[in-house]
């Protein structure tokens, strides 16, 4: 009787330990959570605690990412939006390249906000396929400071723009951001 609740537990317990699979462990063309986590903080200019509990989450959807950007932005809307930023891509390897964004948006939202944006990357095998449209939509509350993040995609690649940033902004929209390697005022 013993036995039969033992070895049951002793098994279920071998399994774990063989199962275990550290999820942050980088490997040459990706970065472990502990690096994005330093990275993010020293730029957000936040605790480390603060940015922990967001990468941990993007982390635990996405798994590791293959590069980062981080860069600024502002945007405003009045039913109908506009987002401008420009920053660099950080990839393992290579060296930083600085790239643009820019995009329409429309939906009820009114205000404006100035963001720090750190944005993690997903399957980014060539940089060539960063530059395209990335469709999303977007609740946010803007009033003084909080780390915020969403997810856009476009085929098999996955962003994760985490924001924080000052302004007055409140609603929900649609849009979509365009990535491109020269600054641009047309936001289509």
């Amino acid at each position: 009787m013993i036995l039969s609740r033992v070895i049951p537990a002793a098994l279920a317990a071998l399994a774990m330990l063989v199962v275990t699979v550290e999820p942050t462990v980088a490997d040459e063309d990706t970065y472990s959570q502990d690096e994005i986590v330093q990275s993010a903080a020293g730029f957000f200019g936040a605790t480390t605690e603060a940015v922990a509990k967001v990468v941990q989450h993007v982390f635990s959807e996405q798994g590791l990412p293959d590069a980062y950007i981080k860069g600024d932005e502002g945007s405003g809307a009045v039913v109908v939006g506009l987002r401008y930023g420009s920053g660099w891509l950080i990839r393992k390897g290579h060296e930083p390249l600085k790239i643009y964004w820019q995009g329409p948006s429309v939906g009820w939202d009114l205000g404006g906000n100035a963001s720090k944006v750190f944005v993690l990357v997903y399957n980014l095998k060539e940089e060539d396929l960063l530059f395209q449209r990335f469709p999303g939509v977007e609740g946010s509350i803007y009033v003084v400071a909080g780390i915020g993040v969403n997810y856009l995609r476009s085929g098999h690649l996955t962003l994760a723009p985490m924001r924080t940033g000052v302004g007055l902004r409140a609603g929900v929209n649609a849009g979509y951001l365009s990535f491109t390697r020269e600054h641009t005022l047309n936001p289509f």
